[in-house]
């Protein structure tokens, strides 16, 4: 379904990805995982087509994201939904009015069939009636529900999901990583979610990918991936100061570095 291929993107003199390879399945829910400022983020812009790599294909269905121009973008995007780190609603909208943005832009479906998808999405999100009220009024974990919820509304084959628990507490991260889950199940989209919350990461992911250095170092399972013998992986997925003891395993072939 999406298709990073040798992806090398620089910002000035910074090198924020180097020869990055993944494949994301169709109906998976692939969480990408890596420190700050390690370019997690960068990877979900390339997907959405907010920026180009330097080099390298971005394929979405078989097709180059990095080669489409605005229209081609524009009508790609429209089967993709984005759930973004702080929510990003518009204050000055309803909730209602909010998870109504994307169909109002993108379709032609009257006010009534619109009303009914968004009490639709509202409620798979738990939210049900809210539509009236504003985003000052909710809490931050409310405000993400809603935020899922406007990612929903077209009813997308791609989700895109970055840090979705950050500034959460833990109660809250872990109800958003179980409605993730289960709005992964309901809709089977393809999902891509980065994230360094390794509690969210497990519930919510198939599989994983450790980003370290510009590169996907290890690609697999949770359970592979905690059982790794990589101790730059360990050290992350535990939260470690330093490596655990032991010999430092640096990839073998390229094929580590692939996905």
């Amino acid at each position: 379904m999406i298709e990073l291929c040798h992806i090398y993107k620089s910002f000035g003199t910074r090198k924020i990805l180097h020869d990055v390879n993944l494949s994301v399945n169709k109906g998976e829910t692939m969480v990408v995982l890596g420190a700050s400022g390690s370019g997690k983020s960068t990877i979900l812009r390339l997907v959405m087509g907010l920026m180009r790599p330097d080099s390298g294909q971005v394929l979405v269905e078989g097709h180059d994201i990095a080669l489409m121009n605005e229209e081609e973008l524009n009508r790609q995007r429209s089967s993709m939904g984005m759930v973004f780190q702080y929510s990003a609603l518009f204050d000055s909208m309803t909730i209602g009015d909010n998870v109504a943005f994307g169909l109002r832009q993108h379709t032609e479906m009257t006010e009534n069939e619109i009303r009914s998808v968004v009490k639709e999405k509202l409620s798979l999100v738990g939210l049900e009636g809210t539509e009236d009220l504003m985003p000052s009024s909710l809490s931050g974990g409310m405000k993400k529900r809603v935020g899922l919820a406007r990612a929903i509304a077209l009813n997308p084959e791609i989700i895109l999901y970055d840090e979705p628990t950050a500034g959460l507490d833990p109660i809250m991260s872990t109800s958003i990583s179980a409605l993730i889950r289960h709005t992964q199940e309901a809709m089977h989209a393809t999902s891509i979610v980065v994230t360094h919350d390794m509690k969210s990461a497990r519930t919510i992911g198939d599989r994983m990918a450790f980003l370290y250095e510009g590169s996907f170092r290890e690609v697999g399972t949770p359970e592979e991936l905690y059982r790794s013998s990589d101790l730059k992986v360990q050290q992350f997925i535990h939260g470690l100061a330093e490596e655990p003891a032991g010999e430092r395993r640096e990839p073998e072939n390229e094929m580590d570095n692939r996905g």
